[in-house]
């Protein structure tokens, strides 16, 4: 999988592209934890969802978020994150200008900054919100959620609790003209260890398949 440096608002950025050769394919990018709590994109969850959405026949970036790996700049609470996001999501869109379908998916911090994206990025037709950390950052600015998706957690997440992910999902039930999609994973932790894993991913597969035979968002 090549390696790949683009531009990003404070400097580089690092990231892993995996193109199909169809030109036309759907596009998809992954973003990760928390950086200042050893969150890479190279992460189980990150990865996994990564070669998830390739096998899937998705054209695939996943990048680090400022000063973490090779990409530049530090830290920023999040804002400076979501730019960076932006950014990838320009630089995967300007390779594949024929992509019909554009998907996020983002892990814990990730998930949380990706559904942030989602509220800028119109064309972003499906999103994977895998541990959404509901319990330490407000979600609130999704009024209304702009697309379908599916929200998966484990039931023994103990950094991010079941009941706030629940919460987070009735609220967004309330929203008329999507459809939000919540699984839980019995017995799962906040890394999906161990066998968790294969069936967070497994329940991801059967989810962005359905959505990509129907034609609604």
């Amino acid at each position: 999988m090549p390696e790949v440096i683009f531009p990003g608002p404070e400097g580089r950025l690092e990231g892993r592209y995996h193109p199909q050769k169809e030109k036309d394919a759907p596009i998809a990018i992954v973003l990760h934890p928390h950086p200042q709590f050893g969150g890479t994109m190279n992460n189980k969850v990150v990865y996994n969802l990564h070669y998830a959405f390739y096998n899937m026949g998705f054209t695939v970036l996943r990048f680090n978020f400022r000063g973490v790996g090779r990409s530049q700049g530090e830290y920023d609470q999040g804002v400076g994150e979501l730019s960076d996001a932006t950014s990838a999501l320009d630089y995967l869109q300007s390779m594949n200008n024929n992509s019909k379908h554009c998907w996020v998916a983002g892990f814990s911090f990730g998930a949380w900054i990706g559904m942030q994206l989602l509220m800028r990025r119109p064309e972003i037709t499906g999103f994977i919100s895998v541990a959404p950390p509901a319990n330490m950052y407000d979600f609130s600015f999704l009024a209304p959620c702009p697309s379908s998706g599916l929200i998966i957690n484990g039931t023994a997440d103990r950094v991010a609790p079941p009941a706030d992910t629940v919460n987070l999902v009735n609220k967004l039930h309330e929203q008329k003209g999507i459809t939000i999609t919540h699984t839980e994973i019995e017995g799962a932790d906040h890394f999906f260890q161990d066998t968790h894993m294969d069936n967070m991913i497994g329940n991801v597969n059967d989810y962005v398949k359905r959505r990509l035979t129907e034609s609604s968002r």
